[in-house]
C-alpha cells in the first residue's frame, strides 16, 4: 500500500472519420501503393499479430504478392 500513490486519470487519443465520428474499430486504408493502418484502438497491443496477419493479407491480395 505504501507504494500507491493518488494520480490523475490519462487520457487516449480517439479516430474520427470525416464526420467527426469516433471510429471504435480497427481502420485499415489501402491506396495504389501503400497500406496505412489508421486506427488501432485498445487492445491493439494484445491483438498485434492478428493486425499483423491482416495486414499481410490485405499486401498479398493489393499487390497480387
Amino acid at each position: 500500500m505504501n507504494d500507491i500513490i493518488n494520480g490523475r486519470s490519462g487520457v487516449r487519443a480517439m479516430a474520427l472519420d470525416s464526420n467527426g465520428q469516433v471510429i471504435d474499430d480497427f481502420k485499415i486504408v489501402k491506396n495504389k501503393n501503400n497500406i496505412h493502418v489508421l486506427n488501432a484502438p485498445s487492445p491493439a497491443a494484445t491483438a498485434c499479430l492478428a493486425i499483423g496477419e491482416q495486414i499481410m493479407e490485405e499486401a498479398k491480395r493489393h499487390f497480387k504478392l
